[in-house]
């Protein structure tokens, strides 16, 4: 080999066990598959977070499988469960729509649910109810099964309807959510659920795709035209704020997802799917600076080879406001990722760390955003992918 052929090959070796090196360092954390889901009866398709009840045990919802009366199944509410030797054992608490093609108790959960003090579970389906647009529902827990409860059903009128994002509720068990037409209240009135919008994006479309509230009652969202926040007014009703118009003057915007995070400071994060300097997404965060709120993008991925794109969930922030959610795309093998932005120090900037790159066989496409345990342990969902094929409940240990 000539010294100029050689001197050509060096770079390419350097280069090349760069890239192994920071593959293998990509990798250092450990994921575990904790359950594959079938698309039988046991679901398929998990599109949202998973619930913890603090005792080891994480509840969650398929859009797909249960008895099946369809071509595919029209979701379930489900509970994981350490089985006492090393394993997790899945319960369905709940099959949507055992009457079809009638489904006055809802179809499709693309939601996850959430507890309240009494241990009742509440989420939303996406479709079915008594005017097919979508129902809010509640599971109780009775002496041998969960017993359900349709506490409204949209009509897809002024009420909007096709609800996706996930509720919240305020210390008086009232109820939040968004449908197609914007930010919805459930409350409990005179014996019975009484639903109102209370907040309605004034661009075009009215989507908002997650809500969040801080300990003072406020609401913090995020739609496809804005980032906002809604004060109550002490009357009853709501003060609206928009803190960050993502609208360009094309009407294009970048597509904000998910549930905005917030830190102790009162800052605002969230991700897009599109944007940023690649075009495959961006982390931003939203603040108030001399009175008035100011995006920031932190991280925009698609920079380098093996990296994330395209993130389609909310995040979640640490106590060191380290900040972790997943990609739909990108990573090793194009499949989604798990990843990590390291806080900075003083004045520097967030540093990204792919925790973990799907290969398919231990999950695909996760579409849900992340929940931390004490330990530093991430829990999801991915919508595919797995040994059967329709998605896996997973751990990635750092």
């Amino acid at each position: 080999m000539s010294f100029a052929r050689f001197t050509q090959v060096i770079p390419l070796l350097v280069m090349g066990l760069a890239l192994v090196f920071a593959a293998q360092l990509a990798q250092a954390q450990t994921e575990t598959v904790l359950y594959n889901f079938t698309g039988g009866s046991d679901g398929g398709k998990p599109v949202a977070n998973l619930t913890s009840d603090g005792k080891g045990n994480f509840y969650g919802t398929t859009t797909e499988g249960g008895l099946k009366f369809g071509p595919d199944g029209y979701g379930t509410v489900f509970e994981l469960s350490p089985n006492g030797n090393g394993g997790w054992n899945e319960t369905v608490l709940y099959t949507f729509c055992p009457a079809a093609p009638a489904c006055p108790d809802g179809a499709f959960p693309y939601s996850s649910v959430i507890f309240d003090s009494a241990g009742n579970l509440y989420g939303i389906a996406y479709a079915g109810g008594a005017y097919d647009r979508g129902v809010v529902f509640e599971l109780n827990p009775a002496q041998t099964s969960w017993a359900e409860t349709v506490l409204y059903s949209f009509t897809g009128g002024s009420d909007g309807g096709s609800p996706t994002s996930n509720l919240i509720m305020d210390p008086s068990g009232n109820l939040f959510g968004t449908n197609s037409a914007g930010v919805f209240e459930l409350k409990w009135s005179g014996g019975g659920w009484a639903e109102q919008v209370i907040y309605r994006p004034q661009n075009y479309p009215q989507v908002v795709t997650g809500l969040t509230m801080d300990a003072a009652g406020n609401i913090f969202g995020v739609g496809y035209s804005s980032a906002f926040e809604l004060s109550p007014n002490g009357n009853g009703g709501w003060n609206p704020t928009v803190l960050h118009n993502f609208l360009t003057r094309y009407f294009l915007g970048p597509d904000p997802i998910g549930a905005p995070a917030l830190d102790k400071a009162g800052n605002f994060y969230g991700a897009t799917y599109h944007g940023g300097a690649n075009k495959s997404g961006k982390i931003y965060e939203v603040s108030l600076r001399r009175g008035k709120w100011t995006l920031k993008t932190l991280y925009s991925f698609g920079g380098h080879v093996g990296d994330g794109s395209n993130p389609d969930a909310g995040l979640v922030l640490d106590a060191s406001g380290n900040i972790y959610g997943t990609t739909l795309s990108g990573g090793g093998s194009g499949y989604g990722t798990v990843f990590e932005l390291v806080a900075p120090i003083g004045k520097g900037s967030y540093q990204e760390k792919v925790l973990w790159s799907f290969n398919g066989t231990d999950g695909r496409a996760p579409y849900a955003s992340l929940i931390l345990d004490s330990a530093g342990n991430l829990y999801g969902t991915t919508r595919s992918g797995g040994s059967s094929g329709p998605g896996v409940v997973f751990k990635v240990t750092p």
